[in-house]
């Protein structure tokens, strides 16, 4: 019966848990709720500006020679 007795009172702790995850979920909005879009930009926008650098280095000449050097050297044959 003990343990039934620490089954309800682990059941008993998650509903607390939720109860308060919902209650809180339900609380009026922050004043400064709408920096995380503002975060989200900034991210988006370094995202981008590093995939563009990305992009020029891998389509370089130099990387583009050590890429076909190392494929041919793989598979043995030649572009």
């Amino acid at each position: 019966m003990k343990a039934l007795h620490s089954f309800r009172s682990a059941a008993d702790r998650a509903m607390a848990r939720l109860s308060a995850s919902v209650q809180a979920r339900l609380t009026p909005a922050q004043p400064d709720a709408g920096m995380t879009t503002a975060e989200y930009a900034m991210g988006t926008v370094a995202a981008c500006g590093f995939s563009g650098i990305l992009y020029k280095l891998i389509t370089s000449d130099l990387v583009m020679g050590l890429l076909k050097a190392a494929i041919s050297r793989a598979f043995r044959i030649s572009f």
